[in-house]
C-alpha cells in the first residue's frame, strides 16, 4: 500500500515552522509545526483544543476565509494542519498564520465556542495555555521568509 504523504518526510529533518505538506488538485495542505517531532515535547489536549478553537475561528473570518477547508490538530500532538484552496500564495498564507497567531494573543473573552451547545467537550479549553503555546510559535515563524515544501525537508 503507497504510503501517505505525511509519512513520507523525515520526521527528524523537520523541525518548528510550517510547511507546505501536500497539494492535490486545488487544494494545499500546510503542516504548521508547534513542536519539533519526536523531541518529547507535544502540545496537551487543553492547550490543542483551545488553539483548535482560536485558530479556526480567526482563520475563516479572515480575508481568505472563503479558501479555507478545514483547520484542526495533528493526531501526533505536534501541530495542526490548516488546508486551503491553492489560489492563496504561501506568502498570503504565512501572513494569515501570523495574523491569527497576533490575533489570538491579543483576545480577551471567552474562548469561542465554549459552550456545551457548540462543543462536545467544552470544559477543555483554557485559552491562556494557548495564548502561550500562540506566543512561542509566533517567535519560531518570526524569521520565516518562505514556506518549504516536505521535498524541500527531505532533500537537507
Amino acid at each position: 500500500m503507497k504510503k501517505i504523504k505525511s509519512f513520507q518526510v523525515d520526521h527528524r529533518k523537520l523541525d518548528k515552522g510550517i510547511y507546505l505538506s501536500r497539494k492535490d488538485a486545488d487544494v494545499v495542505t500546510y503542516d504548521m509545526r508547534f513542536c519539533k517531532p519526536n523531541s518529547g515535547e507535544v502540545l496537551d489536549n487543553v492547550t490543542m483544543h483551545t488553539i483548535e478553537h482560536m485558530l479556526a475561528t480567526f482563520a475563516r473570518n479572515s480575508d481568505v476565509r472563503n479558501e479555507v477547508i478545514y483547520f484542526g490538530p495533528m493526531g501526533c500532538q505536534t501541530g495542526f494542519y490548516l488546508i486551503v484552496r491553492d489560489i492563496v500564495t504561501k506568502d498570503r498564507v504565512l501572513e494569515t498564520v501570523k495574523m491569527i497567531l497576533k490575533q489570538t494573543l491579543e483576545y480577551e473573552g471567552e474562548v469561542f465556542g465554549a459552550s456545551e451547545i457548540e462543543c462536545g467537550n467544552y470544559k477543555t479549553l483554557d485559552l491562556q495555555c494557548a495564548k502561550k503555546a500562540c506566543s512561542e510559535y509566533l517567535e519560531v515563524l518570526k524569521n520565516v521568509k518562505d514556506i518549504i515544501t516536505y521535498d524541500d525537508v527531505n532533500n537537507r
